[in-house]
């Protein structure tokens, strides 16, 4: 091979390693300026956004934000969307309409559609494109469009200490007990009680747990180890933030 073609490959090679590497600091950039926190809510004006709490960029549609209370240490992932009410510009009165409890996890991609009453307790993760709304469509009229019949809705409380699989989707009306766990892909409607694992479509639950004899059936693998005493709430922050704490989808 003649010697400027080999010093042109060179060059090319050089030019693309520096445009990689001015693209991706440039993306750590905006990612870091365009987030949202209490600090810097740049145009979104919540009724309530707690300290610690970070929404990253991109974030999702967001309307509706002074009827939005958002607790402390709150982790929102990339393209997450939440709304309150059913458009943008309304007077929904004088009480919150959605609100997230400290130290709530929404997955990249998940959407919270909040038209009435929807709460999610403090210490709930969700993994990533879960679908929680208080609203669905309604069919009662067979001639007329479905999308121009006038929706049901529903509030929706899901408990404390929650984890909510990957693509689980809530649906209006329901409510979740304490530490529930819903399985990847889950359809959930109407109550689960505490300690409940639910999975399916419709969910429904298959395993609870039992003062007495523990988790029926029993799980299958040996508990984890604790989380040393040492590691504080803003390292826990920092895991969910990175996405390494949304792996699993629920056993």
């Amino acid at each position: 091979m003649p010697k400027n073609r080999n010093a042109f490959s060179s060059l090319a090679a050089w030019r693309r390693r520096v445009l990689s590497h001015a693209v991706h600091h440039g993306w750590r950039r905006v990612r870091q300026w365009g987030a949202i926190t209490a600090e810097h809510p740049g145009g979104l004006r919540f009724g309530r956004i707690g300290a610690g709490t970070r929404l990253a960029f991109p974030q999702g549609t967001v309307f509706g934000e002074p009827w939005i209370e958002l607790g402390a240490h709150c982790v929102i992932a990339e393209q997450v969307t939440l709304t309150a009410g059913l458009m943008p510009d309304l007077d929904l009165g004088p009480e919150p309409i959605l609100t997230l409890g400290d130290g709530v996890v929404l997955g990249r991609g998940s959407h919270v559609v909040a038209d009435t009453s929807v709460t999610i307790g403090s210490d709930t993760y969700c993994g990533p494109y879960v679908y929680i709304t208080s609203t669905n469509h309604s069919y009662d009229d067979p001639h007329e469009p479905i999308g121009r019949q006038w929706p049901r809705m529903e509030p929706v409380a899901i408990g404390p200490g929650c984890w909510i699989g990957t693509g689980s989707v809530i649906l209006p009306g329901a409510t979740l007990g304490r530490n529930v766990v819903v399985a990847a892909g889950a359809v959930v409607r109407g109550h689960v009680p505490d300690h409940a694992v639910v999975a399916g479509a419709p969910a429904r639950v298959v395993r609870s747990w039992d003062p007495e004899k523990g988790w029926q059936p029993p799980l299958r693998t040996p508990a984890p180890v604790p989380i040393p005493s040492d590691v504080t709430p803003e390292q826990l922050l920092a895991l969910a933030e990175s996405g390494e704490a949304s792996h699993p989808s629920g056993d």
